[in-house]
C-alpha cells in the first residue's frame, strides 16, 4: 500500500486543486502519485480476490472456477 506521506500529499495537492492553484508540475505529479495509488489498490484488491474461498449456508464450496484456477496455478 501506499506510504502515508504520498496519501497526505495526494489530499494535499487535490484540496489545491479545487483552489484552482495547481502548477503544471503538481498537477502532474498529482497525477502520478494517483496513478501509483491505483496501482496499489488494484494489485492488493486482486490478491484478496484470488485468495478468498467461497462456502455457501450448507458449507459447500461455491467458489467460482475461475477463482479456484488462479489458486491452483498460484500453487504451481
Amino acid at each position: 500500500m501506499l506510504s502515508q506521506e504520498k496519501i497526505a500529499r495526494i489530499n494535499e495537492l487535490s484540496k489545491k486543486a479545487k483552489e484552482g492553484k495547481l502548477t503544471e508540475a503538481e498537477a502532474k505529479e498529482r497525477s502520478s502519485l494517483r496513478k501509483e495509488y491505483l496501482d496499489s489498490f488494484r494489485s492488493s484488491f486482486r490478491n484478496t480476490i484470488e485468495n478468498v474461498q467461497i462456502v455457501d449456508a450448507n458449507g459447500t464450496d461455491v467458489t467460482p472456477e475461475k477463482i479456484k484456477e488462479i489458486q491452483r496455478n498460484k500453487l504451481n
